[in-house]
Order: C-alpha cells, then sequence, then structure tokens
C-alpha cells in the first residue's frame, strides 16, 4: 500500500515537472520583432541600415572620400528616450556598415584609456623589447566626427499605445566644425490592449 502511494507521488511529479519545459530554437536576426512596442532588434538594424546609407549615398561622403579614406571618429549615440537602451549597439553597428565600405577609416576614442596604459606600460616598464616598442605620439588624428541622438515620444491611453522613435545623425568636419551631412529614421509602433491585458 505504502509502496503504490509513493509511486503515485513520484509519477505525479514526475508528469507535472514535464509539464513546464522550455523549447529553445533559432530564429532570423533579420526577421520583424514584434514582441512589445518597446525598442528592439528590428528598430536598430532599420536605424542602422537607414543611417549608413544615407551617409554613404550622400554628396559630402564624394566628396572627402575622393582623395582617399578619410579617419573618423564616432561618438556613442545618445539615448534621449525614457526607455533603457543599449545606445552602443546602435553606435557599433553604424560604424560597422560604414568601416565595411571601404571608404573610411575609424578611431575608437572609447579605448584611449586603455591604449594610453598600454604604451606608457611598453615605455616605462623595461620589459618590452625596444624593437617592437609602439612609440609615444604616433596615433592618427580624426578629420570629422559622426554624433546622433535617439528620441521617443509615448502615448497611452489605457486601450492604446503609441511609441514614436526618432533617430538623428549628424556628420561635422572637426576642422572647420560645419556640417556636412544629417539625416533621421522615424519608427512609429502602435499596440492595442485586449480584454485580458497587454
Amino acid at each position: 500500500m505504502k509502496m503504490n502511494h509513493a509511486l503515485l507521488i513520484l509519477t505525479g511529479a514526475l508528469l507535472l515537472g514535464g509539464c513546464s519545459s522550455t523549447t529553445v530554437s533559432y530564429g532570423d536576426p533579420t526577421e520583424t520583432e514584434t514582441v512589445t512596442v518597446d525598442y528592439g532588434s528590428s528598430d536598430l538594424q532599420a536605424i542602422a541600415d537607414k543611417m549608413a546609407d544615407s551617409m554613404l549615398a550622400s554628396p559630402a561622403t564624394s566628396e572627402i572620400t575622393a582623395g582617399g579614406r578619410p579617419v573618423m571618429f564616432m561618438d556613442s549615440i545618445r539615448n534621449k528616450t525614457s526607455e533603457h537602451i543599449d545606445t552602443e549597439a546602435i553606435t557599433d553597428t553604424i560604424r560597422t556598415k560604414l568601416l565595411r565600405s571601404g571608404k573610411f577609416r575609424f578611431v575608437d576614442m572609447s579605448k584611449v584609456a586603455a591604449v594610453k596604459q598600454q604604451l606608457e606600460y611598453q615605455q616605462g616598464s623595461g620589459m618590452v623589447d625596444p624593437a617592437s616598442m609602439v612609440r609615444l605620439g604616433k596615433q592618427t588624428g580624426a578629420r570629422y566626427m559622426i554624433y546622433g541622438n535617439l528620441a521617443s515620444i509615448v502615448k497611452d491611453n489605457g486601450k492604446v499605445k503609441n511609441v514614436y522613435y526618432q533617430m538623428t545623425m549628424n556628420l561635422m568636419d572637426l576642422q572647420n566644425g560645419e556640417l556636412l551631412w544629417a539625416d533621421q529614421k522615424e519608427i512609429r509602433k502602435q499596440a492595442k490592449k485586449s480584454t485580458f491585458g497587454w
């Protein structure tokens, strides 16, 4: 009797445990993601594609790349939305697309402190072969800077939630402060509340 009771409890526990399984699968990273109206991977891809394509097609790019591959500095995109958005991912994606075009060279200002530390180690530690030592004062300076903002407006009346995103980017000539190119990408997303909630 006790054996049957224990077997019944064990079988029930196995059945209940089996009901809450998780399935993991790969998806297409370029497929439109519509889980929520919040900023997502589809928005990142749409913004990066639009900004990179627009800049590459601009007359300013044709002019500044006519004599070779100019050196660019890309500042981090500023998040002016109410959401926690990893704008570094947008910055990296746009810079990668521009670099892949073969028209530009980039300096990475986010790594200046690490580079400085490494150069100081090479110069002052006495542990680095002088023949392979990187000399101070030899880094390339950027001539142009790319920078931008991501902003949003959210409207929610309890039944419909509407989110509008606006990405603005600019290209500046650091030598004279002139703005050579600017463009925007707008995204609007909407969610309607069902009877049972969002």
